[in-house]
């Protein structure tokens, strides 16, 4: 009897090594692909433009590793290039964002377009049942449809960058490592004897890995210096380019205590219009709340749901209760009366039912009081 073939995604980390290992033990027949997104080692992008880095970039090492556990294992691993798939509907977007002066979320489009897209059309001339990724989500398919649900070690829970999946997407999906914490992958790792087993995550944006992210982004996008200010229109210093601050950051603006303060400052708002930084020194400041918000370019899995629910406004962020009211097939406006800080343009919103992920969005303005936020 032939076997359940699966494709997984190696990439060289602790995580989709055991997620591999494991499909193993399960009685799977087992492929993997390494994605190569980014041409760090020719130092160029796809379209041979230079990217002024000259270090062995992370990918080329995470590669290596994932060759020894593929070897380790007797499975047959793949090196797939999907440079200009990558720069076409990942890059760009990035940059386009940035121009905007807005903060995006590459991770979440990589999901979307390259690892459940591209790599499921690539594993489907493998003959692929399954594709397998070592994500820390699970599904649930109990039902007539499969539910995307959030992973047993809550502190590494990846669905909200998995939240803007189509329904079509998580139906032939496996995350094998979904129902275990950390620590656990990390012992099974050491047990099956894989060279990743003591690996440091990676951080970081994938593309720019441990480099210093304004230097990379201004060989892209030349920064425009202006202002910062206090919302008083007080001057406090000049600022190296809007794109290169997040609200409420806290470190890299360049201010010591003043005669005013010692208190540390915070990002608190950007005009694009006139290319201003506003800061204050206040982590609480009432300029970084909102407690309303439109929620764009929405994928929503299942029937519609609205009213009450909880929702992320970034990773790692706690659950809020939030309010939905669809304003149209891919838009929702959210309501958050306890107000939640720096709401911020750009990023993701995913909305969560219990465990069940429901679907997300971007976010596109945020409010308080009715009162647009000086995010953009």
């Amino acid at each position: 009897m032939k076997k359940t073939k699966v494709i997984i995604g190696l990439s060289g980390g602790v995580d989709s090594s055991v997620a591999a290992y494991l499909l193993l033990k399960d009685g799977y027949d087992v492929e993997a692909v390494f994605m190569r997104n980014w041409d760090s080692a020719t130092n160029q992008d796809f379209k041979g433009n230079p990217t002024a880095f000259d270090e062995v970039c992370e990918q080329e090492k995470d590669y290596q590793d994932a060759k020894l556990v593929a070897t380790k294992l007797g499975i047959k691993l793949h090196r797939v290039d999907f440079i200009e798939d990558y720069w076409d509907r990942v890059f760009t977007y990035f940059l386009d964002e940035y121009k905007k002066n807005r903060t995006p979320n590459p991770d979440v489009l990589c999901n979307n377009e390259i690892k459940f897209k591209a790599f499921v059309d690539y594993a489907l001339q493998l003959d692929a049942d399954y594709i397998a990724m070592g994500h820390y989500a699970q599904i649930d398919s109990s039902g007539d449809e499969p539910k995307l649900m959030r992973a047993f070690d809550q502190n590494k829970d990846q669905t909200y960058f998995l939240s803007q999946l189509k329904q079509d997407q998580i139906r032939h999906v496996l995350f094998p490592i979904g129902h275990l914490d950390k620590t656990e992958v990390r012992k099974i790792a050491e047990r099956a004897g894989l060279a990743t087993a003591n690996k440091k995550d990676s951080t970081g944006i994938c593309f720019i890995g441990e480099r210093h992210f304004s230097e990379f982004l201004s060989n892209y996008l030349p920064a425009q210096p202006g202002d910062m200010k206090r919302l008083d229109q007080t001057f406090v210093r000049k600022h190296n380019g809007l794109m290169n601050y997040t609200i409420g950051q806290r470190k890299g603006l360049g201010i010591g205590g003043t005669q005013d303060t010692t208190a540390a400052w915070y990002v608190v708002g950007k005009d694009l219009k006139t290319n201003t930084l506003y800061v204050e020194p206040d982590k609480n400041h009432p300029n970084l709340f909102s407690d309303e918000a439109i929620i764009t370019d929405v994928i929503w899995r299942g029937e519609k749901k609205a009213g009450q629910m909880t929702a992320k406004f970034r990773y790692r962020q706690k659950d809020h209760d939030v309010y939905v009211t669809w304003l149209d097939d891919k838009t929702i406006n959210v309501k958050y009366p306890q107000t939640i800080k720096a709401v911020t343009p750009g990023q993701v919103c995913a909305f969560y039912d219990g465990d069940v992920c429901l679907g997300g969005g971007f976010i596109d303005k945020a409010y308080r009081n009715g009162k647009l936020r000086q995010y953009s």
